[in-house]
């Protein structure tokens, strides 16, 4: 099994997960790695459905769609109002 080595771990991060860890009695490699877990679940979920809607959007076949202005003109011409 791999072994991970964090250095500089901020201490007031450490406390809340020895809290967490108490509170589920878990020991704290335990509850990191739960937490690790979830929390990449979560980011891969949200990618995951970011990436379904993106190609939602492009299934749409929008008509004269190529002719919507550039963003980035606008965002521009906005500013400089």
């Amino acid at each position: 099994m791999p072994l991970l080595q964090v250095r500089d771990f901020p201490e007031d991060v450490y406390e809340r997960l020895a809290r967490v860890a108490h509170d589920e009695n878990r020991p704290i490699d335990q509850e990191a790695i739960i937490l690790l877990r979830q929390a990449l679940d979560q980011k891969e979920e949200k990618t995951s459905k970011r990436k379904h809607i993106l190609e939602s959007i492009t299934a749409l076949d929008i008509k004269g769609s190529d002719s919507f202005p550039d963003p980035v003109y606008l965002i521009r011409e906005d500013r400089l109002r």
